[in-house]
């Protein structure tokens, strides 16, 4: 297996790929954004990509929900969740209160954003593409008139020539992201009963009550979603996808069921993947919404039909 990831070495994302089974000994080759890292699986260049996905205290990482959403189907085969602690590091000789610019990923930068007011007042954010390309600029001296990097504890740990300034600087001690590994289209991940299906849903037609149908889809078959949120798509103002996680796998009865709703109600419905919850949690299914229960009701539907 050849993986790839959001780079560079030491971000989160890396973290979050180590913990996969057998990543540590494969090959791996961070990415310098996640549309690179999903291209890079579209071409064949990679076999699978790790990209964040969502954030306790963020929401959704809106790189990855436009770039896994447009362009050549991939599928979300995996997720895993990745506790989020920040450190500030800085070359050495700097002072807390020389820190006038700060490098970091836009994430990172809002879950950091009252210690930053308390402590930094007069700093200035300037966005990197990751946490540690934030950190690494400094070093190389592509940061250039940068003071000081938010990343996480395992860049400061790897590059003793960053001293730490401040540690435990997350406004949100529990903060925890997402991330996703994503491959090219093919058999499903089995199912395990603590399942999560992620589809993207483009709204066919502005209408009112045109969200309440596509959520109906859901709602009536007792499918629980676990996230959705609305994404315009670029192709003009006012229209936009929702990009839906929803508990349960394609092979469940009822989830197969919503997605054949959706696609009949939105023929562009991208299917995004069938996987593992991360948490091991089952969701609880009503005994009308079980596979025996729709197994039932199409066996008494064929009785009707042959009389």
């Amino acid at each position: 297996m050849l993986y790839t990831f959001l780079g560079p070495a030491g971000t989160f994302t890396e973290a979050a790929l180590l913990k996969v089974p057998g990543a540590r000994e494969a090959d791996r080759v961070p990415s310098v954004g996640v549309p690179e890292a999903l291209d890079l699986v579209r071409s064949g260049g990679a076999d699978a990509a790790m990209v964040p996905i969502e954030n306790s205290v963020e929401g959704g990482v809106t790189a990855t929900l436009d770039a896994i959403s447009t362009g050549p189907e991939l599928r979300i085969v995996r997720e895993e969740l990745v506790p989020i602690t920040f450190v500030l590091v800085a070359r050495p000789g700097t002072r807390l209160e020389d820190v006038r610019r700060v490098f970091t990923h836009g994430h990172a930068w809002a879950q950091c954003r009252r210690w930053a007011r308390a402590n930094i007042p007069a700093a200035e954010y300037e966005p990197a593409s990751s946490t540690a390309a934030g950190a690494l600029a400094l070093l190389d001296g592509s940061g250039g008139r940068g003071d000081a990097a938010i990343c996480g504890p395992i860049v400061a740990d790897e590059h003793g020539d960053l001293d730490v300034l401040a540690a435990g600087i997350g406004d949100n001690p529990g903060a925890v992201t997402r991330f996703i590994l994503v491959s090219r289209p093919g058999s499903l991940p089995p199912r395990t009963g603590a399942d999560k299906t992620t589809v993207a849903v483009p709204l066919p037609e502005d209408h009112p009550g045109a969200l309440m149908e596509i959520l109906e889809q859901f709602a009536s078959r007792g499918i629980n979603l676990s996230r959705i949120e609305s994404r315009p798509t670029g192709e003009y103002l006012g229209h936009y996808f929702f990009s839906i996680d929803a508990e349960g796998h394609a092979h469940d009865a009822r989830v197969a069921d919503a997605l054949a709703g959706l696609h009949r109600l939105s023929p562009q419905t991208r299917f995004l993947g069938s996987y593992p919850r991360a948490d091991g949690v089952e969701p609880t299914v009503p005994a009308h919404h079980s596979d025996a229960a729709f197994d039932d009701g199409a066996a008494w539907v064929r009785s009707i039909l042959r009389g």
